[in-house]
Order: C-alpha cells, then sequence, then structure tokens
C-alpha cells in the first residue's frame, strides 16, 4: 500500500503539470503513453517489441494520433483508412514472408491494439484542446467523473457489495459497488457543474456523468478480461504497485470515444 501511495503521488507530480500547460509537452507525453501501453498489449500477447509488426503498430499507433489533416507527416496525401489498409496488408504479407511463426490471430493484436489505444488516447488529445476538443476543464472534469466512479465503486462495494458483478472477469467487483461508483459521478457531476459550468444544463452533465461512470467501469473490466485471457497479473510495470500505463488508463481509453460520439467536447 505504501508503495501504491508514493507511486500515485508522484506519477501526479509528473502528470498533472503536462496536463494544466497543454500543447506540445502534453502532446510529447500521451505519444509515449500510448506508446508504453500499445508495447504492453504486445508484450501480453507475446509479440517481440523489437520485430517488424511491433514497429508497424507503432506507426500505425502515431498515425491515428494525429489529427485529422494529417499535415505533421510524410504521407498527407493518405488518408487514415488508407494506412490502416496499408498496415493490414503489410501484416498480412509477413505472416507469408515469416511461414506462419507470426500468425493471423498476431496480426490481429497488433491491429486491435494500435487502433484501442491510439484512438483513446487521440481523443486524450483532442479533449484537452485539440481541434474542436475541449480545455483544461473539460479534461478535469472527465478525469473527475473516472477517479469519483472508481472511488465510490471501491468504497461502496466494500462496505455493501453482496452480488458479483462478473466473477470470471473481475471477482472483487460488485453490482452494488458499480451502482456506488456511478452515484458518486453524478455528484461530483453536479457540484462541478454548479462551481464551474461546461454544460449547457444540469440534467445534460448528469447524463454525461452516466455514460462516462459506465463505460469507465465497462472499459475496467475489459482490460481485466485482457489479462484474464493472456493469463498475466498486470499488463506493465512501469507504474510500481499500480501495473501499466493501461492498467491506469484503461477507463479513460473507452470514456473518451464515448463522450466524443455523444458531442460532449467536439
Amino acid at each position: 500500500m505504501k508503495q501504491r501511495i508514493i507511486t500515485a503521488i508522484i506519477a501526479l507530480i509528473i502528470f498533472v503539470p503536462f496536463v494544466i500547460i497543454g500543447g506540445l509537452p502534453f502532446e510529447i507525453l500521451v505519444y509515449a503513453m500510448a506508446t508504453i501501453g500499445f508495447l504492453e498489449l504486445l508484450r501480453m500477447g507475446n509479440i517481440a517489441k523489437y520485430s517488424i509488426p511491433s514497429i508497424l503498430g507503432i506507426g500505425l499507433l502515431w498515425v491515428l494520433l494525429q489529427a485529422e489533416h494529417m499535415d505533421a507527416i510524410p504521407f498527407m496525401w493518405l488518408t487514415k483508412s488508407e494506412i490502416l489498409m496499408l498496415i493490414v496488408l503489410l501484416l498480412l504479407s509477413y505472416t507469408v514472408l515469416v511461414k506462419n511463426k507470426f500468425t493471423f490471430d498476431h496480426a490481429g493484436v497488433v491491429l486491435i491494439s494500435a487502433i484501442y489505444v491510439g484512438m483513446g488516447f487521440y481523443y486524450l488529445l483532442l479533449a484537452r484542446g485539440g481541434e474542436g476538443g475541449g480545455g483544461l476543464a473539460t479534461i478535469l472534469y472527465i478525469f473527475l467523473l473516472i477517479w469519483s466512479t472508481d472511488t465510490g465503486a471501491y468504497f461502496v462495494g466494500r462496505a455493501f457489495g453482496k452480488r458479483k458483478l462478473w466473477p470470471k472477469i473481475s471477482p472483487n467487483k460488485t453490482i452494488e459497488g458499480a451502482l456506488g461508483g456511478i452515484l458518486l459521478a453524478i455528484i461530483v457531476s453536479i457540484i462541478f457543474q454548479i462551481v464551474h459550468p461546461i454544460g449547457d444544463s444540469l440534467v445534460g452533465m448528469i447524463g454525461v456523468a452516466i455514460i462516462a461512470s459506465v463505460f469507465g467501469q465497462i472499459g475496467d473490466l475489459v482490460e481485466s478480461a485482457f489479462k484474464r485471457h493472456f493469463g498475466v497479473k498486470d499488463s506493465g510495470n512501469v507504474l510500481p504497485g499500480h501495473g501499466g500505463i493501461l492498467d491506469r488508463f484503461d477507463s479513460l481509453l473507452f470514456v473518451l470515444p464515448i463522450l466524443h460520439l455523444v458531442g460532449f467536447f467536439n
């Protein structure tokens, strides 16, 4: 527990200033975290990080992190979907070149990992202040919803949890805890809207809180399912006592795309 607390404090001291500053420093940090998260998934899937598929996957990841117009990269005459198709063809060609030592299943891990991590962190950049994005208040609000969901689920689950939510994936999570997480997220959302309004209506912000809380918990369960499937305890060890990047950002990778789809910060 002591190690977890120390790591959390150090991580916040490093991470929060980048969030506040925004701009290029924040973008560089997000690229680094996304790359580490992607490599964590490859490690779980037994794909070497120093390999051609890994390099192709990182290339796709960085393309997905780019703004829609992609003026900053050499392949600006190609769209993201065209680059994605090119990477697919290259990965499938590689399965033939290595005589199926790298399989179709491995190619699927590389592609899904790059898309899942890349698009999740892309929307983190957008929410902080990318093209048509929000700003510091927006990203702070989203972080608070996720943290309050985790806090509410933990304490309510410990105090009142009896019915297991999904025991085969995450044995400690309960239905009561999940509801407690949603309730605390709603309370935090109401307080935030009163203190610093960022939405058009209180009812709308409550709806955002419910969506964020529900999908944040789904994202957490998805990460747990990954680890169960691959037989690992944590996605990585970059954060002692907390695991890897994906262990800390699993909820965010689900919440941000969903909030964008419902028009919260686009």
